[in-house]
């Protein structure tokens, strides 16, 4: 008999000390640390499923067709794997509670299921559950089995007697195995879940996604090796009040990690978006306010035009309201800085109010000179062109520095129709020839006076 020991594991990272501490030295969460036990003889689960010897090979025998992938049905869902998932990989997915990613993992799952047999491991639901959430996106498919299970050793079995291609763990923090004898959810427990689905998805060469939990700071719940052992991380974000949803792949042994996936929300399921900035932009309706700005973000390699919009009025408070929605606040105090002491306006007696329109968080720089244009325009009632896309780095000596990935947005932005771009100076000239007008700029002041400029005329 195997002897049992315990120790006091943060629930959050999965930080180790031999006693009970309130505050977890590592990620500094309180009250994340509970006590666990486990027995000495570990991992001997996992070792059940070997079933040969592993001999080595030289790189030049091993057989491996990388093209071999299994399609979502989904082109945004397989940008973002880079081609669908690969033959034999262990993927998680993860994200915020009612976010959607179990109706995202339930109609790929039955696209794949036109491929080879699947099998749907739901540890949270029940499978009437999983048949209403089935009926209500249309998911009907005899290759796809439904089991509602939350003990992984009888899930394994299952899966080695059944053979699927494709298998999702629905979720990890709510399976469990009998060689663990913490509770559900611990660390030890998910390590030793993910190692057993690892082995599983390497030795016996089947798909197996993992959905995972967030913690309130937004990183994937347990361990930080739970992200080490899988190939490939993505999350799925959003807002819950919103129906846009933004798939990303943090990790990828098989794709780019900068490629994101958009969908939508809707009462049948989740619908693509190929075209967000069509979205974004469609209630767009002749010459823009003064104070709103289309600006050229990129999120990975795709680019998107969003308008900023930026309301500049008299305070009554001794001390004017600065409030950010969509952008992150310490860059719009840092870009209001600039402008009162590169420019000379004065916003000491004045509120500001800067907005992203359609939901979206914008945390790159190339969005500082959007947001300075859109304050200055509202500041000093000017209306900025419609025509016009900007782009730019505000540094605190007023120069527009250079962004990345600049011909992808210009393109983007003659697509959409629009007539001039500015951008700045640094990013000229341009490997490619275009039809739209690009003006670079390299000060403030000097993008503000071209787009004040263009609009007099």
């Amino acid at each position: 008999m195997s002897k049992l020991k315990s120790k006091w594991i943060c629930q959050n990272c999965g930080y180790e000390t031999t006693g009970y501490l309130g505050k977890c030295p590592d990620c500094a969460s309180w009250g994340s640390i509970v006590e666990e036990v486990f027995s000495v003889e570990k991992g001997t689960a996992s070792k059940k499923i070997l079933t040969a010897k592993a001999t080595p090979k030289t790189i030049s025998e091993i057989d491996f067709d990388h093209k071999k992938r299994l399609t979502t049905g989904m082109v945004e869902f397989d940008r973002v794997l880079g081609g669908g998932f690969v033959e034999g990989s262990l993927v998680l997915i993860a994200g915020d509670p009612g976010i959607g990613k179990s109706t995202i993992i339930l109609q790929a799952s039955n696209a794949i299921a036109k491929q080879g047999k699947v099998l749907y491991v739901s540890a949270e639901e029940s499978a009437h559950q999983i048949k209403l959430r089935a009926q209500r996106l249309g998911v009907v498919s005899d290759n796809l089995l439904v089991l509602s299970e939350n003990d992984l050793d009888a899930a394994r079995e299952v899966i080695e007697e059944q053979k699927p291609d494709f298998v999702v763990v629905d979720s990890i923090q709510a399976v469990y195995s009998s060689s663990v004898t913490s509770s559900a959810g611990s660390v030890s427990q998910v390590r030793e879940c993910c190692n057993i689905l690892m082995h599983i998805a390497k030795q016996l060469g089947i798909t197996v996604v993992v959905v995972g939990h967030v913690t309130k700071d937004g990183a994937v719940a347990g361990p930080k090796v739970l992200e080490h052992m899988v190939d490939a991380v993505l999350y799925f974000e959003g807002e819950k009040f919103n129906s846009y949803r933004i798939l990303r792949s943090n990790k990828n042994r098989f794709g780019s990690t900068l490629e994101i996936g958009m969908f939508m929300m809707e009462d049948d399921g989740l619908t693509e978006v190929s075209n967000p900035s069509e979205i974004f932009l469609k209630e767009r309706s002749g010459a823009l306010a003064s104070g709103n700005v289309i600006i050229a973000t990129g999120d990975g390699n795709r680019p998107l035009l969003l308008e900023i919009q930026a309301l500049v009025g008299p305070s009554s408070y001794a001390a004017p309201r600065r409030v950010a929605t969509g952008v992150e606040y310490n860059r719009v105090l840092k870009v209001l800085a600039v402008l009162e002491r590169r420019v000379g306006l004065n916003f000491s007696k004045h509120d500001v109010y800067v907005n992203i329109i359609g939901g979206l968080d914008v945390k790159e720089p190339a969005a500082d000179l959007g947001i300075a244009l859109a304050v200055a325009s509202c500041a000093k009632d000017a209306i900025v062109s419609d025509k016009a896309v900007i782009i730019g780095e505000v540094g605190l000596s007023g120069e527009i520095r250079a962004v990345s990935h600049i011909e992808p947005r210009i393109k983007e932005a003659e697509k959409m129709g629009f007539e001039k771009i500015i951008v700045p100076k640094g990013n000229l000239p341009l490997k490619n020839k275009t039809s739209i007008k690009v003006v670079g700029v390299s000060r403030l002041i000097e993008a503000i006076t071209e787009s004040l400029a263009g609009l007099q005329e």
